[in-house]
């Protein structure tokens, strides 16, 4: 295998194990704690790739991208499997965007078709990569142009997505379904990739997008590079990929002792009963150190439930979920990435979707289904060489499904202590001040100076409303009783509440006209005594 003797001269250990079939290198890693990585520029990468990459921070290479690169920038084919957070995206986005801005690469078609393909589970990490992917080509030049790239996915009009085909793209990314459907309305050529990129491929799996898969790779040519990024390899995504890749290195690069969680994630199990979650979550967003955190729910309703009585309680929340409309998702994920809001409420349609390194808690609000989903729940937070703290709500009906989870993972928690509100060890372990409460009134305390005083007008405006309304003058007839003019005279066309309001209070005094009403007994009210109510001329005539 090319560029093996360069990886063992700085990786402590690494072992190659070749398929029966010969059809597939497998290539195992675990890095040395004492080994200093290399820079991109170190591994071949174009200098502009590396000036852009360098002016959002990044220099030196992840485990996964140390390994993939050599092998990536020479057009082989590969599998690449790590854990989330440990630069899966700059692993396969580097090599792409070299390949398709070097000329003798073999995807320099540049006649505006797509050369590379990557093809991602969900919309939220549609944006996210495409975000990662224009970041790197900042300084990229397709010809004599900017290169292109663009993200392809529902919930957003397609007028949209077929003029920017029409105008032009060097690399596309997009979920299955929006790719499928353009492509067969004829609106996206694949048929000049030359990069094909699977990302989270064992997700589109659990969500049903395999035969999608299979269907866009019908479309592109059989002579391409093609790359497979997963946090884990399911049976059938090993298939497909011994299907769709010719010969591919199988990469598995991880840290000395490893395990499915980072270990720089401390996890916290509790057993809380559902009354009392929302009590807990508003005391453990007061704990000390506390920045951006995530708040896992299995179902929809659930996920608006907790956003909106945290919004209620004086926090800055987001919410995540399939109830709402694109355009409302990704407005709170951009506030939660530039720090707008503090706190996003999610399913697991968004676990996978963002990329945010700094996320210091996650909180599982409700059990996950399974030790996949929780690893990927907990796996946004200790990204990127940073620690973190999961905190996991197990009510007793999930006993369990946890029980479950923790064998799988070996977590030594199959029975969590149970905990409320106001236990003392839940306010020692996560550093919660002993005086937090169960909402916070700083934000409503500490309003800008005009909006003080736009609420001291507005409460001056209700006075002198109602100082109007205690004034009004009783009518009797449309005249006023006291021989002054009548209210409809003296009130203003602004007044018309103030009206309606008066009317309702004086509706003993003030009798109804144009009313028609039985009597029980000819001239006499309900009441037995004479009905003196005056009847208008027009009643009168009907």
């Amino acid at each position: 295998m090319r560029a093996d003797t360069r990886k063992a001269s700085s990786l402590s250990k690494i072992t190659i194990d070749h398929e029966d079939d010969a059809t597939e290198t497998t290539l195992s890693a675990q890095l040395d704690e004492t080994h200093t990585p290399p820079t991109f520029g170190e591994l071949g990468v174009r200098d502009e790739i590396v000036k852009a990459l360098a002016e959002i921070g990044i220099e030196r290479t992840f485990a996964i991208q140390e390994l993939t690169l050599p092998l990536a920038l020479a057009g082989d084919d590969l599998i690449g499997q790590a854990r989330t957070g440990m630069g899966k995206t700059f692993g396969f986005g580097v090599p792409l965007l070299h390949r398709v801005a070097t000329a003798d690469s073999g995807t320099t078609a540049l006649d505006g078709t797509p050369r590379a393909l990557v093809i991602v589970p969900t919309r939220e990490l549609c944006v996210q990569v495409t975000e990662d992917l224009e970041n790197a080509a900042k300084y990229l030049k397709s010809g004599k142009k900017k290169l292109e790239v663009l993200s392809i996915y529902g919930g957003r009009p397609y007028e949209q997505q077929i003029d920017a085909l029409r105008k032009g793209v060097d690399v596309i990314v997009g979920t299955p379904g929006r790719l499928l459907d353009l492509a067969n309305q004829g609106h996206l050529i694949l048929g000049k990739v030359g990069v094909l990129v699977l990302d989270e491929a064992d997700e589109m799996l659990d969500l049903g997008f395999l035969p999608d898969i299979e269907r866009i790779l019908g479309m592109v040519p059989d002579k391409r590079q093609t790359m497979l990024f997963s946090a884990t390899m399911p049976g059938p995504i090993i298939t497909l990929a011994r299907t769709f890749l010719t010969q591919p290195t199988h990469i598995r690069a991880e840290e000395a002792d490893s395990s499915a969680v980072h270990e720089r994630t401390t996890q916290y199990i509790y057993r809380a009963h559902a009354l009392d979650k929302a009590e807990m979550v508003a005391r453990v967003l007061q704990a000390d150190g506390r920045g951006a955190t995530m708040i896992f729910t299995r179902t929809k309703r659930t996920a608006q439930k907790v956003a909106d009585d945290l919004n209620e309680r004086g926090f800055n929340v987001g919410a995540v979920h399939g109830d709402l409309g694109q355009i409302a998702r990704e407005k709170s994920l951009k506030a939660f990435r530039n720090g707008t809001v503090d706190v996003l409420v999610a399913t697991d349609v968004a676990a996978r979707g963002i990329d945010i390194d700094d996320v210091t808690h996650v909180i599982n609000y409700q059990c996950p289904e399974d030790e996949k989903t929780y690893v990927h729940r907990i796996g946004r937070t200790g990204r990127a060489g940073r620690t973190g703290t999961a905190i996991t709500l197990v009510d007793w009906d999930d006993i369990p499904r946890w029980q479950l989870i923790d064998k799988a993972l070996a977590l030594g928690t199959p029975d969590p202590v149970e905990t409320y509100s106001s236990s003392p060890h839940l306010y020692e372990e996560l550093g919660i001040p002993t005086d937090a409460k169960g909402s916070i009134r700083k934000a409503r305390a500490e309003r800008p100076a005009k909006d003080e005083k736009d609420a001291k007008d507005a409460k001056t405006d209700k006075s002198d409303a109602s100082n109007r309304s205690r004034s009004r003058r009783r009518t009797r007839g449309g005249k006023a009783t006291d021989g002054s003019a009548p209210a409809e005279a003296t009130a203003t066309s602004g007044d018309k509440t103030t009206e309606v309001a008066s009317s309702a209070s004086d509706d003993a005094a003030a009798p109804r006209r144009r009313r028609r009403r039985r009597r029980p007994a000819a001239g006499e009210g309900a009441s037995g005594q004479a009905d003196t109510q005056p009847v208008s001329a027009t009643a009168a005539s009907e």
